[in-house]
């Protein structure tokens, strides 16, 4: 759960008592293991995962219960509309960007897994109790969170221990995962799970569109059908392994069901009472010097500390819901008081297809004065539609800058896509970017030679018996994956095609005597398709050429049915 100042919704004892037989009731009509009778089987929740299989690693989440008093909209919600009265109308309201990325979520997930049956307001329940809905919709234009949402430290105190696995790209720990993020993915989780939701290249477990169509694709995983409750069972318990989040979860379902309206960013309610504590807890633990900019109090801490640390939360202002954080000035992120990112030695990026780069891409960031800035994350992607990834098949990596300002990329490895591409270093949380061109050559050979000595010969209306083979080599080793061209030409000196003698067949059986796109095998070689002969006899020429400029010229004798073969000359290579 995100680290958040906040009021408490605070309830009489009644209502609390109310509302937890209300989860009850729920609990039994929904629990994992009922029989589920329209379908006549037994609906199982998935086995326990352990933490670092959940999305959020168990992470502690908001336990505050919907009103019982079902949601009204109110006649217009419209900027300075009236949002209505009573605790019904006010939850019920969803901002405005939060509530539109999970619609979009919604309706991809309908059309790429439509058996999965998934409802945006089961997005808008686990992003109830995960962020509050991004911390009430504090979010910019393009969906992302104005300041991070990050769980407390995974260090095994009263969670799950999960030691750093992202060197603090994610979330500015490099001691323990913390999860991110309004839909609280852990690092781990996020590696594998993260999409791009709002389509600009990028997979931030930050960015609202982002995160919602990360969380629709990880609860539709498997045959998952979210319109049973078995599935759907599952599927929330697989985010975050608990009976009483399960409970949560369906109750705010439940409730978003009845009812929901669309209020501006930034005015959604924000809940108080958090599973690590309650309105009783304190806060956390200031971060320690290995997780610079890691926020530091519980979600639900009653009041905010009397001395804020660096690097700890910003709060949030006492007249915003959930209101009452620190009035004192943060201290800057490392990436705020970065003025610019420069190249740090990058030489030319190029490779062959199918290799690796030489050279890797070098970034540094650099504050107003040009010092150098550590500890700031660098967002380095592939960008377009191509097969050139960093090593491990990405195509996003995060780095972070040392203490000097300089991160390295992992190193960039070629596809079989050919031209140029680029490669955009972004300092994350920032617009502050810097592009490179990768250029991909095409394979190539320099010297082709023939396979065997055998004679092509053939009898008109026949077929050459022997197939003709050939082996790429450049600079002495096999060239495999070259493109290679075969081609019956007329002459030695006039290499257009022939339109008589020997030739092949395309896939209708029809005569041609061209082919592309032929490519050698890992040993550089190649066996063409079958020859045929037509009514032409004589002495006939086959080239064959690669890319890169290797050529080998062979004969083909083709002589009168019944007549005796000659020897033909020598081939000749050029």
């Amino acid at each position: 759960m995100a680290a958040l100042f906040g009021k408490r919704l605070r309830r009489s004892a009644m209502t609390t008592a109310v509302a937890a037989a209300a989860v009850a009731a729920l609990s039994a009509s929904q629990a994992p293991g009922l029989t589920d009778t329209q379908n006549g089987r037994q609906s199982t929740a998935d086995a326990t995962p352990s933490p670092g299989d959940s999305a959020t690693g168990n992470s502690p989440y908001y336990t505050d219960l919907p009103p019982l008093n079902s949601p009204t909209a109110p006649p217009s919600t419209g900027p300075g509309s009236p949002v209505g009265t009573g605790t019904g109308v006010n939850e019920a309201g969803i901002p405005a960007t939060v509530l539109d990325a999970y619609k979009k979520a919604e309706a991809e997930l309908a059309a790429t897994k439509p058996g999965c049956n998934l409802p945006w307001q089961l997005l808008a329940a686990i992003g109830k109790v995960e962020s509050g809905q991004a911390r009430g919709g504090n979010v910019d234009a393009n969906g992302t969170t104005l300041k991070r949402i990050l769980g407390p430290p995974l260090d095994g105190n009263g969670f799950a221990r999960i030691t750093d696995t992202d060197n603090g790209a994610y979330d500015n720990d490099t001691v323990h995962d913390r999860a991110v993020g309004p839909m609280q993915f852990i690092p781990s989780t996020w590696e594998w799970a993260g999409r791009d939701g709002n389509g600009d290249g990028k997979k931030d477990p930050n960015n609202v569109y982002d995160a919602a169509l990360a969380a629709g694709h990880y609860l539709c995983r498997g045959d998952r059908d979210l319109s049973q409750s078995g599935g759907l069972h599952a599927a929330i318990l697989s985010y975050n392994h608990s009976q009483e989040y399960l409970n949560t979860v369906l109750r705010w379902l439940e409730f978003y069901r009845k009812g929901t309206h669309e209020v501006p960013d930034g005015t959604g309610v924000q809940p108080g009472g958090r599973s690590d504590g309650g309105p009783s807890s304190s806060p956390s633990p200031s971060p320690s010097p290995s997780s610079p900019g890691a926020t530091s109090p519980s979600p639900g801490a009653s009041k905010p500390p009397k001395s804020p640390k660096p690097g700890g939360s910003p709060g949030t202002g006492p007249s915003k819901p959930g209101g009452g954080g620190s009035t004192s000035p943060t201290p800057p992120t490392p990436a705020e008081t970065v003025a610019r990112i420069e190249d740090a030695g990058t030489g030319t990026l190029d490779a062959t297809a199918g290799d690796a780069f030489a050279e890797r891409v070098a970034v540094r960031t650099e504050n107003a004065a040009g010092k150098g800035v550590g500890t700031v994350k660098v967002k380095l992607t592939v960008v377009g539609d191509t097969d050139l990834t960093f090593s491990g098949g990405f195509k996003t990596v995060t780095v972070v800058t040392d203490s000097t300002g300089k991160a390295t990329a992992p190193p960039l490895r070629a596809g079989e896509d050919t031209g140029g591409f680029t490669v955009r270093a972004t300092v994350v949380d920032r617009k502050l970017h810097l592009d490179y061109t990768a250029t991909v050559s095409a394979r190539q050979a320099d010297a082709l030679t023939r396979v065997g000595d055998t004679e092509q010969t053939c009898e008109t209306g026949g077929q050459f018996a022997d197939p003709v083979q050939v082996r790429a080599t450049y600079k002495g080793d096999a060239a495999d994956g070259v493109a290679t061209t075969a081609t019956l030409i007329k002459s030695e000196d006039d290499a257009t095609e022939n339109d008589k003698g020997p030739y092949f067949k395309d896939a209708d059986g029809k005569a041609i005597r061209t082919l592309k796109g032929l490519k050698t095998d890992g040993d550089g070689r190649l066996q063409l398709p079958r020859i045929y002969a037509d009514d032409a006899t004589g002495t006939f020429l086959l080239r064959v050429s690669t890319t890169g400029g290797a050529t080998l010229t062979l004969e083909l004798k083709v002589t009168a049915a019944g007549a005796t073969a000659t020897p033909s000359a020598s081939p000749s290579a050029t």
